[in-house]
């Protein structure tokens, strides 16, 4: 393993000081650093920084969203605004046979996000958040598929969830991760309506948890008992717009967030709590902060955040694999605005330590989503709107 310090670039510097909530948050910004400030800091001065490699392994892609390998060394991909459902295998994309048409396409949604089934090599099973044309309106919402052997037709199974919020398409979320234990978790978006955050009769800026194959609200939910159907289903509230979902090695629930003019976000879930984003009546963003807690209860502060400008954090992934050396551990995070990955580093009590950019992830413009592969390189989808890819990332 090479230890190659100046071919990255040290992106946030100060551990986060415990905000008085109990959670940890930074206001500096993701912006490069002089190195000489950060020195004291360098993840180097405990295990080597990996040599990064990075390839184009997909080409000729149209704003894909997700991706996901599946057996026999092949990937499924989204394309958000064709609706198209892909298979890559042995050096060729095809597509599959998938109800395109229903696909509702408007702004920031489409085909978005991708799960697969821990029980697919049997059933086949894998799961979407789109938008949705039914009877002359659209929503967005979750569905179950089944993928035949050969990879060639999907046929849907059920709809887990639907009638999310939408408005002109902006802010639609949406962003899918099935836990260790087995459940679905759904981060949405608050379609760009003031009311949606705080309001746990909707959908709308929220993270959702339910049986993947019943479509029914977990249980262990704080609201599973509710008399309103909806917010059965509320886990987490107080978002704006969900773009990523992760799961660390302790168990823990880790959400990515756009935030408005200020402060991309990275949050600790629990169960119940607010994390306090509302904007003013008629989505009047000004001035008002992704985390306020001069809002009625308690709300929990970002683990990470940007600062101004923000950089427009998207998809993410733990890293795993000591082939990773500083960089195992780490929550991966794909940047479309800035263009990087940023991989950040936090302490078991959630305390964010550092944060790195490799340069070498700034050659392929704006970055959607970012998924281990078996080998735990990183597949990684680019969102330039033509000319995309899907990049495998490699460390060694």
């Amino acid at each position: 393993m090479k230890l190659l310090v100046g071919a990255l670039s040290l992106v946030l510097l100060v551990p986060a000081a415990p905000a008085a909530n109990g959670a940890a948050g930074t206001s500096e910004s993701a912006a490069d650093t002089p190195r000489s400030a950060a020195a004291s800091t360098s993840p180097a001065k405990q295990k080597a920084v990996p040599t990064i490699g990075a390839r184009r392994q997909v080409r000729g892609l149209r704003h894909p969203w997700d991706v996901k390998p599946i057996r026999g060394g092949r990937l499924l991909i989204t394309e958000r605004n064709s609706g198209q459902l892909l298979l890559w295998q042995a050096g060729r994309t095809k597509r599959v046979s998938f109800p395109s048409r229903r696909i509702w396409v408007s702004g920031e949604t489409g085909l978005m996000s991708m799960e697969v089934d821990p029980n697919f090599a049997r059933n086949g099973r894998f799961y979407t958040c789109s938008g949705w044309k039914a009877g002359g309106r659209h929503d967005i919402r979750v569905i179950a598929w089944r993928l035949n052997d050969a990879g060639t037709r999907a046929s849907l199974r059920e709809v887990l969830l639907g009638r999310f919020p939408t408005t002109s398409g902006r802010h639609g979320g949406c962003r899918l991760l099935i836990t260790s234990g087995g459940l679905l978790l759904v981060g949405t978006g608050d379609a760009a309506n003031h009311r949606n955050p705080r309001n746990l009769k909707s959908f709308g800026g929220k993270t959702l948890r339910l049986d993947r194959l019943t479509g029914r609200p977990f249980p262990g939910n704080k609201w599973a008992n509710s008399k309103n159907r909806r917010k059965r289903y509320v886990f987490t509230f107080g978002h704006r717009n969900v773009q990523g979902l992760a799961q660390r090695n302790d168990g823990t629930l880790w959400s990515v967030e756009h935030g408005s003019t200020r402060d991309d976000e990275v949050n600790r879930l629990g169960r119940g709590r607010d994390y306090g984003w509302q904007p003013r009546r008629g989505y009047n963003e000004t001035g008002v902060p992704m985390t306020n807690k001069s809002l009625p209860g308690r709300q929990f502060g970002a683990r990470w955040r940007s600062g101004s400008p923000t950089v427009a954090t998207s998809g993410a992934t733990w890293v795993r694999g000591r082939e990773w050396g500083a960089f195992q551990g780490t929550l991966a995070v794909a940047c479309l605005k800035a263009s990087r990955v940023i991989f950040m580093k936090f302490d078991r009590a959630g305390r964010l330590k550092w944060t790195r950019a490799p340069r070498r992830l700034r050659d392929f413009g704006r970055l959607r989503s970012v998924e281990r592969a078996p080998n735990n390189d990183l597949l990684i989808t680019t969102g330039n709107g033509r000319n995309d890819s899907v990049v495998r990332v490699s460390a060694r």
